[in-house]
Parts: structure tokens; sequence; C-alpha cells
């Protein structure tokens, strides 16, 4: 690994560390046990200050160690987490962020602005730690039972049994052969561990060695056995050496330990099935040596169990052998179904997409002079050519693919700030965080969700006084929503508040000559008026909401994404406002039509049907079984010349709950579509959302079915029902 890799290594997993601490902050005020989140929040923040100073980030380490003493303290029950501390370590959260931000734009030693920013909060943990210090002054008395001298540490043990003899940790660590080539440097792990704490012996091991004709110096052949005084705990100093875990083989054995500590550590380890020697070997419990001695043994009495043999020689207590053998066989158990994963650069992966619509345009061309050529053979070849094409393409856009719930998690930070700073109780309610969608639209989706958030918690909920007087609880509910349907991802932000007033927001858009005051509107044209450029009703302005401006800027983003968004509100109930978007931006499954010369491609998992269609004139509609069907002509949407064919076809649309038809000349079959965007002179053009190549070379251009379906039902004389998704 080359340095600069290590460094894009640690941005990435302190960023990720950041995620999980503010994430744990959030969480931990209506926890009942807040000892796990604590421990939690601490590691994270040692993480950070360890592989920071691995990077000579004094800055950040210097700030992190501050933080990480506050925390440290929390954890020992001498600081109370209260709301106060809770909101100032979100703070230091946030700073942390801004210092890691730094470091990745190449400010190794931070700026004096960013340095400065960090005062304020290390002046107020800093009182918090005077006010931790003082208070234990207080209750002190002057008693040294606390403390365990070496010199009583023989006498502790003969009267108990279990505890180990060292009073000090035992570190044994050998490091693989391209440490050094990978721009590590032994020592510096060493140096770092004297910053936490004293080493008290150390013993260089040459033993690997070789002579100097067979050296390479850019090998490492060390190791070393330290003697580690300190009070930290086990996974704090592995963590020193995280950025070597792979090029290395470490043993940490703790001081003088508690059986049932012991048996704890176990539990804690991360499962694996090794064996019980080396699981007893890596939780501290055991020495090498010990190990050794053993299998030995065991070699003249293979049918004896190495646990039996531990025990015998006094090396192990039997309840930590029990707890071992425990741990393997859960970690055995669940061998089977544990996943592995990888980081992969996003840019390698859009590469990869490109490469498969390249692929896809040219299996489309194969397949066209396949069937041209009317050789079975060649036909039979290609067909599965094709549905091996379709496989990698399904597999490659799920490479693409990631849960929601990290974007909807950033809103529970956002929530605890702004209801705080209303002066409201909020709750935030999440669900569907399991749903994925492309990674491309997650990224984009997060300012417009920040947005309707944001307007839901100023103008939807209201104050405690209102909803008292309402008969509502005093604690508003914000839910935000994910969920699959016909192919696209649905997301709604729903909240219990006050509602849409329909007729402020009508006057407001007479007003401003919006609408005709004659015109009547239904409820769902009505509430979308507030996506308009600059409107709004509100009748302040906060720093929130209320200039009217965003709520046009989340509809334009969210229409580029290819998406809709519409509302639905009931005054005095409360507002669901609805995202729809596609799956993915890259490549999608199509069904071709013709009008004329003209070949169009519709969105397949957006059909429901295609039927013949004997032509009626004057009418915009036909009877569908029973069911009254609006439809457009293509031919007139687009001013197609020539006449209409004399067998003219139906393609019934289906969108949010809404069914529409598409008048067309010709079916051409199902497609595989690789989407490419439309030139700057085309973004205005209406019903038409993209393009694609055709085997043959030609162009067609993708229909956008959302805007046909809307328009369909406008030019039938029905408006859309009050839940539909309006664009």
């Amino acid at each position: 690994m080359e340095m600069d890799d290590a460094l894009q290594m640690f941005l990435v997993e302190s960023r990720e560390l950041l995620d999980d601490m503010e994430t744990a902050l959030l969480a931990i005020e209506g926890a009942d046990d807040q000892t796990e989140m604590v421990n939690a929040i601490f590691r994270a923040a040692h993480t950070i200050k360890g592989s920071s100073g691995l990077f000579s980030l004094d800055h950040v380490v210097a700030f992190t160690h501050v933080v990480e003493s506050v925390l440290d303290k929390v954890r020992a029950g001498k600081i109370v987490l209260a709301d106060k501390l809770v909101g100032l370590l979100l703070g230091c959260c946030d700073h942390i962020g801004s210092l890691i931000d730094g470091v990745a734009a190449g400010q190794l030693a931070g700026t004096p602005e960013l340095l400065a920013a960090g005062e304020p909060l290390l002046g107020q943990l800093r009182a918090h730690l005077d006010a931790s210090k003082a208070a234990a002054q207080a209750h002190a008395t002057p008693d040294a039972s606390r403390q365990v001298p070496t010199a009583d540490t023989e006498q502790v043990q003969r009267i108990s049994g279990d505890l180990a003899n060292a009073d000090h940790w035992h570190i044994s660590l050998r490091f693989g052969p391209d440490v050094l080539r990978n721009g590590m440097d032994p020592l510096s792990f060493i140096r770092y561990l004297g910053t936490m704490g004293t080493v008290l012996a150390i013993e260089t091991l040459t033993e690997a060695l070789p002579d100097a004709e067979h050296m390479d110096p850019e090998l490492c052949y060390l190791g070393y056995e330290l003697a580690f005084q300190s009070a930290v705990d086990k996974a704090a100093i592995e963590q020193v050496f995280e950025f070597v875990r792979d090029d290395c083989r470490l043993v940490i054995l703790p001081p003088h330990s508690l059986i049932s500590e012991y048996v704890s550590l176990l539990n804690l380890q991360q499962g694996d099935a090794a064996r019980l020697g080396d699981m007893l070997v890596r939780c501290g419990t055991l020495t090498p040596q010990e190990l050794d001695m053993a299998l030995n043994t065991q070699v003249d009495a293979p049918n004896k169990p190495i646990g039996t043999i531990l025990v015998e020689q006094g090396s192990v207590q039997p309840e930590v052998v029990e707890a071992a053998l425990t741990k393997q066989k859960q970690a055995k158990d669940a061998g089977a179904s544990e996943s592995k994963s990888i980081r992969v650069d996003a840019d390698k992966l859009d590469q990869l997409i490109n490469l498969v619509g390249e692929l896809i345009i040219a299996g489309a061309s194969v397949n066209m002079i396949a069937h041209r050529s009317r050789v079975i053979e060649l036909t039979e070849a290609t067909s599965k050519l094709a549905t091996l094409v379709e496989e990698v393409r399904d597999s490659a856009l799920q490479l693409r693919m990631v849960r929601i719930g990290a974007t909807f998690n950033r809103f529970q930070r956002v929530v605890h700030d702004v209801s705080r700073d209303l002066g409201k109780d909020i709750a935030l309610l999440i669900d569907g965080e399991e749903t994925e969608l492309d990674k491309t639209v997650v990224e984009k989706i997060g300012d417009p969700l920040m947005h309707l958030v944001r307007n839901s918690m100023d103008h939807g909920i209201e104050a405690a006084e209102v909803r008292q007087q309402r008969g509502k609880p005093v604690q508003g509910t914000l839910k935000l929503n994910a969920y699959h349907d016909s192919g696209a991802i649905v997301i709604s932000v729903e909240d219990d508040g006050g509602g849409l007033k329909r007729d402020k927001i009508l006057a407001k858009a007479i007003e401003r000559g919006l609408v005709d005051a004659n015109h009547h509107l239904s409820d769902a044209e009505v509430y979308a008026l507030i996506f308009e450029p600059g409107f709004s009703t509100a009748e302040k302005v906060t720093n929130l909401s209320g200039r009217g401006v965003g709520l046009d800027v989340v509809k334009r983003n969210i229409t580029a994404l290819r998406g809709t968004v519409g509302i639905n509100s009931e005054e005095g109930v409360g507002t669901i406002v609805t995202v729809r978007l596609p799956l993915t931006l890259a490549i999608i499954d199509g069904f071709l039509v013709g009008v004329g010369k003209s070949v169009y491609a519709i969105p397949l998992d957006m059909i429901e049907e295609c039927v013949a269609y004997s032509a009626e004139p004057d009418h915009d509609y036909t009877n569908l079984r029973g069911e009254v069907l609006p439809f457009i002509r293509v031919r007139e949407l687009f001013s197609i010349p020539g006449t209409a064919a004399k067998g003219e076809n139906i393609v019934v649309l289906k969108h949010a709950g809404q069914k529409a038809g598409l008048v067309v000349d010709t079916l051409l079959g199902e497609f595989q579509t690789v989407i490419k965007p439309l030139g700057q002179m085309f973004a205005q053009s209406k019903c038409i959302s993209g393009s694609t190549i055709l085997g043959s070379g030609d162009v067609a251009l993708i229909l956008d079915v959302p805007s046909l379906v809307r328009q369909a039902m406008s030019k039938s004389g029905q408006a859309p029902p009050e839940h539909a998704v309006m664009g």
C-alpha cells in the first residue's frame, strides 16, 4: 500500500467513524443503556486520534485528544452526558470533519482559521474536564487502595488465582516483509505507543535477518517484544497498528485480569473459526510459548483436546476455554453466511457502466445482422450472447446500487439541531432504509430532501402550544419512507403538522398572476403551485425558509434526475410530499414503437399492455374492457408527416396509479436501452426524457411517461387524483 493510498483510506475511514459518532450521539439521549454507545463513541474518537498520529497530523491529534479525554471521563461516570454535552460533542464531530476535509485538500498542518474555529469548543471541553477534576478532588480521601503496587502483585495472586502475573501490557510484534516497501516506518508505531503510556522495555528480534548477501534493503525482517504500561484498553493499542494489520503479526497480552474479563473479551471478538489456541493467544490469555508447550504435549497424547492440556498445565482457566469453544462454534455456524466487501473507486464503476452500455449497443447491432442473415446457428449464438449481456448489465448496475439509509440517517442530526433552533419537539421516523437505488441518484437527492425536511419542520409542524390547542401530541412527527414501485423508487416526506391552506395558496397564485381566478383547479393542482419559482405564503421570513427560494429548486433538481415530485395535504392533519425517481440513470429495459419513419423507446416497466386500436374520429379516449382510457396520438404530438397506419396500436402506460394510452403505428419489441442525455438544445423538450442508439446506428428518442400520462389526463378533461405524483 502506497502512502497516498493509506492516507486516502484514513480519510474515508475517519469520515465513516465521524458518521458513527454522530449516529450514536443522536441515539444516546433516548437510550436506556448508554454504556455501549459511549464506548463506541470513545473508540471512534480514539481511532481517529491514533490514525492521525501515524500521519503526523498533530492538529487533529491535539483536538481529538481533548474530545477523547472528556469521553473517557463519561465512560468512567465522572462526567454526566447531558443534552448540553451531547450538543457540544456533535459540534466537535463537525469540527473534526472540517479538519479531515482540510487534510483532504492538502492542508496537512491545518489553517489558522480552522485552528481558531476549534478554540471555543476546546474551551468548553476543558471546562467539563476542570469541573470533573474539582469534583474528584472534593471527594478524594488519602487512600492508596485504588492502586496495586508491583511489590504486592504476588500477595494479590495468592489471594485470588483469577489474576495473571504481569501488571503491564506485553506486546509481541512481527512486521511483515513489505512494511517498508509500503511506505510505513516500523519505529513510528512504537514512538506513537509512547504517547499513550510508557514503554517499560523493548527487545528487538533479529533472528529473521538474513546474511548481508541475501538481504533486500526494501524488506523488513524485524520483530519486537515490548513491555508497555498504560491505562488504555486493548482495542486502543490495536488501533495503533491499524494501517499495518495486514502486514504484521500482533499479539497483545493484557495486565492481570479477572477470568470474567477474559471471557468478555472473547465474546466481544469478531467471530472467526480460528483454532482454539490461536483464539486464546489473540485475546491475551495465553502466550505463544505456552501454546507451543501444549502442542508439544499433544504430540504424545493426540487424542487429548488442546483445551484440556492447557487447563492441566495451568496456562488457562477452564471458564476461559469454555468461552473460547462457544465463540468458535458460533463463528463456524455463521461462517457460511458471512459476506465480504471491498472498496472500489466510483470512477471505475462509471467506466464499467459506460463499457456495458457500449456492449449493449454493439450487441444489438450484431443481433440485427444475425436476424437479417437468416443463419440459424448465428441467430442462436447471438440470442445466447444477448442473454449474457443482459446478465452482465444487471450485475454491473447492481454494483452501483446503495441503500438510501445512509442518506436518511443524515437527517437525524438535522432534525436534532433544527428542532432545537425552532423550539419544537420533533421526532424523526425512518422506514425503508434498506431500499436501494443508483449511487448517482443517492448523491443528488440529498439536497432536495434537505429542503423538504427543513420546510416541513419550519412551516408544517406547529409550535407546542398550537398542537395542544388542536388536541395533538406535543411532539410532532416527521416520517421519511422509501419503497420500490413500477421500476422506480418512491420517497415520501410526511409530517403531522397543520397542512397546506388551499385558499391561501390559491389567493397568492391569483395575486401573482399564476392562475386565472375563474379557472377551477383541483386540490393537487393548487398544492403543486408551491413549487413555482419565488412562491411563498410564509408570513415571516426565518433562517430556514419563507423567502420563496427552495421548493422550485427542489422540483428542478428532481426533474433533472428524470423524477417527479407531488404533494398531498389535509389542513390540520398534515402533508405528504412524494418524490418518484428512476432506479438508475444509465441503462433500462425499453420497448420500441414506430410512428411513420420515427422510432421511440418507452421504459418497459411503465407499460401495462399493448392492444390493437380501431380509429375513432374526434375521440381522445377509448373503452378498454369497460374502463375509460384517455390517449395521445404520437403522430399528432410530434407533428410527424404522413397518414396513420391502417392497423394502429395502443400502448397502455401506467404511472403513479394512473393509466393512459399512446397511439402508435407499429410495435417493434423489447430493447435494452442505454440512456443518452439530450443536448442543451433539447433540454426543454416536452414528453422526451432522453435518447438511445439502436443496433442500426439510428437514434431513438425515449418518451417521458409521467409527462405523457399527465397530458393525456388533462386533454381528456380528467383531473388527476389528489394522490397522484405531479411533476
